[in-house]
């Protein structure tokens, strides 16, 4: 059997991948720009929805890991051509992530001063924190619903109805978001910050309508909820597991970073939340490739393609380093004239501007680092993901951080250590991902 993996067919998955995966980041980057331009508390709340973003990152990354699982199996199965043996999984899946998400809203929403306090906010960033993240959580079922399908998109090999959806929900969170913060005269009252959280909430619930609607009636899925569980609900569970484990260790180096921003000053909070912002758009955006790698690499799995998987690994290590340099060249052309869309704050513009170019460096490696991890995914080897993760931020980012602090480099503190960070995980990911398929690979041509 010949398997497609052109140029053709990778971009044919993952640009619109890409324009999907930036619709997260983008809602709240698009909070932070108009949030950014109000006429009063503006960097304190920018401040705040960076606190809060960290926050919800951490909870879509935590329990948003089912795509990964459920885009794997999906994929595995078709490319075995096995398809119908778990016909009854996303129901299945789709039942568990939401009573999941419910979960977590009703135990995390009486406490959210106490979390926020535990991130350093204060005074009135901490009245803004919580304002925003009891509107904002409210979106987190949908959120994760929506996430869970994609996952069911990407294990059929489709890249176009989350696009679709993605850009329906970024432009009317963008139109709500002008329309709720900033008001319309005699109209809408200017809610400020609190107009961007329910522009966000009411994005991602027509998000998960449409999701729905489209898996049930462009796909063969069917949503009907039944007993007993499919046989790969284990392995569904199991891949899970091990991407929350990983998905904790990712986030502590997340809340270790918010938590040292926050504490340098608001002025540093808000050019870090930018800046974290602009890198997780650009990790997004380079994500593109790495889900095309997540969606073909289970299914060339699947159908047991080892060398075409090998080839598929260097083709998209070239495509997505490509991808990034020219993600870091945009950003540099454009250096002075990003920082002040986000905000006219000078303490502000002068701290990003002072460790924007760090971030910028980064892409080209993180396009590694994401690719890679795609591609595991796709695979269902999240044992690695997780243990690779866990040993770079425990032995890498925090020691990294803790030492540039010592020497009072701020910013620079955290973005170096994000860099060795990013360094510490892709390294590994090439050395285990050829040690195990290049024997595979030539066992293939001799039968």
């Amino acid at each position: 059997m010949t398997h497609d993996i052109s140029f053709k067919r990778i971009n044919k998955l993952a640009i619109p991948a890409l324009i999907a995966g930036v619709a997260e980041p983008l809602l709240s980057t698009t909070d932070l720009a108009i949030v950014g331009n109000i006429q009063s508390n503006a960097t304190e709340s920018i401040a705040a929805i960076g606190i809060v973003g960290a926050f919800l990152s951490m909870l879509i990354w935590v329990f948003g890991q089912t795509r990964s699982a459920i885009s794997s199996i999906v994929s595995q199965y078709l490319g075995a051509n096995k398809l119908n043996e778990i016909k009854e999984l996303p129901a299945q899946a789709l039942v568990l992530v939401v009573t999941t998400s419910l979960v977590i809203l009703a135990l995390s929403y009486p406490f959210a001063q106490q979390i926020f306090e535990f991130y350093n906010a204060k005074g009135i960033i901490l009245d803004f924190s919580v304002e925003y993240y009891k509107i904002r959580a409210f979106g987190f079922p949908f959120t994760l619903f929506v996430i869970a399908v994609f996952g069911i998109f990407r294990g059929l090999q489709n890249t176009y109805y989350p696009m679709l959806i993605a850009i329906v929900g970024t432009i009317i969170n963008i139109i709500l978001d002008i329309l709720l913060v900033y008001g319309v005269e005699n109209y809408i009252p200017a809610m400020n910050i609190r107009g961007a959280a329910y522009a966000s909430v009411i994005a991602q619930f027509i998000m998960a309508m449409l999701s729905m609607y489209l898996l049930l009636s462009k796909t063969s899925i069917r949503l009907r909820f039944s007993l007993p569980f499919n046989k790969e609900i284990s392995r569904f569970i199991s891949i899970i597991t091990n991407l929350f484990v990983r998905t904790i260790a990712l986030n502590l180096a997340l809340y270790f970073g918010t938590s040292y921003a926050t504490e340098y000053g608001k002025e540093y909070i808000a050019a870090y939340t930018i800046g974290f912002n602009l890198w997780l758009m650009g990790a997004f955006m380079i994500d593109g490739y790495s889900s095309a790698g997540n969606i073909l690499s289970g299914k060339l799995l699947g159908a047991k393609a080892y060398k075409t998987l090998l080839q598929l690994g260097r083709k998209l290590i070239i495509y997505g380093l490509l991808f990034g340099s020219t993600l870091a060249l945009i950003g540099f052309i454009f250096y002075s004239f990003i920082g002040k869309t986000f905000t006219k704050e000078a303490l502000v513009l002068e701290q990003f501007y002072n460790s924007f170019w760090i971030i910028l460096l980064m892409q080209p490696i993180c396009s590694v680092a994401f690719i890679y991890d795609g591609m595991f995914k796709g695979m269902g080897e999240a044992k690695y993901l997780r243990n690779i993760l866990l040993l770079a931020t425990t032995f890498v980012f925090i020691p990294v951080l803790m030492i540039f602090d010592q020497f009072d480099y701020k910013l620079h503190a955290i973005w170096i250590a994000f860099y060795c960070w990013i360094i510490a995980r892709s390294i590994p990911l090439i050395f285990i991902f050829r040690n195990k398929f290049l024997p595979l690979a030539k066992q293939e041509k001799t039968e």
